[in-house]
């Protein structure tokens, strides 16, 4: 049986992951993994990197920035992958973030419920949702929609 390359070409980190070359390359200009470049230019990534690119695509997936993912990753050291205990800490993280994007999604939902009821769809005039127009102090938008 032959060893395993311990580092990958970016042609063989996309097949392996499913992610486009140029995926791979702005993961990197984002510092979510890294390469080292041979003496003709060429990338070559840690075996790790499968992992890594594993973990950025299912915490994207989940609607998580890659700016926040990146901040998790900061926790890893430089050259290890994600582990168990990183993947279950990082869950936890998760989450609490998703809890509260639930939350938000079902206020939001409610509020339009409640909103297209009367059928007007307007903020400004609408009795239900924004009686005698209070919330023009608040400025432009549809404020209960979009209030954190």
């Amino acid at each position: 049986m032959s060893e395993l390359p311990s580092e990958l070409t970016i042609g063989e980190l996309s097949r392996r992951s499913g992610v486009a070359t140029s995926a791979l390359r702005f993961y990197e200009r984002q510092g979510l993994i890294s390469s080292r470049r041979t003496s003709g230019n060429q990338r070559r990534y840690p075996r790790g990197t499968l992992r890594l690119v594993a973990f950025v695509r299912a915490s994207n997936h989940l609607g998580i920035p890659l700016e926040v993912i990146g901040g998790v990753l900061d926790f890893l050291p430089e050259g290890t992958a994600p582990d168990h205990a990183f993947w279950q800490r990082a869950s936890q993280c998760w989450s609490a973030e998703l809890n509260k994007r639930i939350e938000k999604l079902e206020c939001m939902r409610d509020r339009f419920t409640e909103c297209i009821g009367c059928g007007c769809l307007s903020f400004e005039q609408c009795v239900l949702v924004n009686p005698g127009d209070v919330l023009a102090a608040e400025g432009p938008g549809a404020a209960r929609l979009i209030s954190d």
